[in-house]
C-alpha cells in the first residue's frame, strides 16, 4: 500500500510542477525556463515526501508476536 502512495505522490508532484511551469512560462513569456526550474525543484521535494511517507508507514508496523511452541523432549525409552 505504501508503494502506491509513494508512486502516486511522486507523479502528482512532478505533474503539478510541470503544468505550473508551463502555465507560468506562457503567462510570463519565459518559454522553457520556469518549466525546467520547477521540474528540477520537484525532485528534492519528492525525495523528502517519499522519506516522510515511508517513515510514517514503518512506524505503524507492529512487530509480529510469535507463539511459543512447546519443545518436545527427547525420547527416553524403548518403544514397546
Amino acid at each position: 500500500m505504501t508503494v502506491i502512495w509513494v508512486a502516486g505522490l511522486t507523479l502528482a508532484v512532478i505533474f503539478v510542477a510541470l503544468f505550473a511551469g508551463i502555465y507560468l512560462d506562457k503567462l510570463l513569456h519565459t518559454s522553457p525556463l520556469l518549466t525546467i526550474l520547477l521540474t528540477i525543484a520537484s525532485i528534492p521535494l519528492t525525495i523528502y515526501l517519499t522519506f516522510r511517507v515511508v517513515r510514517t508507514a514503518t512506524r505503524r508496523i507492529q512487530p509480529v508476536v510469535k507463539k511459543e511452541t512447546p519443545k518436545e523432549e527427547p525420547h527416553r525409552g524403548d518403544d514397546d
